[in-house]
């Protein structure tokens, strides 16, 4: 039997709530200005290298917080192709898992990059669903060093996960960790 919910969308900056809004859907949208790695969620999603065994950014603070086990357990899952995600369990991490996705480089859009973001988001959310977790939380795929268009990538991530949600039986709520003001701007915008 499925419950209903009314679905709000929250924007954070820090722990401060600045708005809510009433979207009667059984989900909740969340924006989060802040450290992806010290969310209280199910899940948080790593914008990961293709080796999975640490980066920069978002990959190497993740890899830091999570400790040596979340390496050797990313040393047995033999990579991740762009566009595709797999998880493991978040260690030292306040969340139980990470979704770990690579996100394309941005070549000007000409191979193929829309198309691999879009499963970055697709292939996460059916992972986290999959494995019957309730809350999940992304970082801005791809928009940092592989320098996607940060516009362009959140409406990508938005339309997506609004999509997938409306298939989700377990998966209800939603986090979008930004790090910066523009992001921030740019998913308000996008989120109303």
């Amino acid at each position: 039997m499925s419950l209903k919910r009314t679905r709000k969308v929250r924007i954070i900056t820090g722990n401060k709530k600045v708005k809510q809004v009433n979207l009667d859907k059984k989900m909740e949208i969340k924006i989060f200005k802040g450290d992806i790695t010290t969310l209280n969620v199910d899940v948080i999603v790593n914008a990961a290298n293709s080796s999975l065994l640490g980066g920069g950014g978002v990959d190497g603070a993740i890899h830091r917080t999570a400790g040596p086990e979340l390496l050797q357990e990313c040393e047995k899952l033999n990579g991740c192709a762009t566009g595709d995600a797999k998880i493991t369990k978040g260690y030292l991490l306040p969340c139980l898992h990470v979704i770990h996705t690579v996100g394309p480089i941005w070549k000007n859009g000409n191979t193929n990059e829309p198309k691999l973001l879009k499963n970055c988001y697709k292939k996460s959310i059916q992972l986290a669903e999959k494995n019957k977790l309730q809350s999940i939380a992304f970082p801005n795929i791809s928009t940092g060093v592989y320098g996607y268009p940060k516009v362009e990538a959140a409406r990508i991530a938005v339309k997506t996960v609004k999509k997938q949600l409306a298939k989700c039986e377990h998966l209800i709520e939603v986090t979008f960790c930004v790090f910066d003001d523009e992001n921030l701007k740019i998913y308000k915008e996008l989120i109303k």
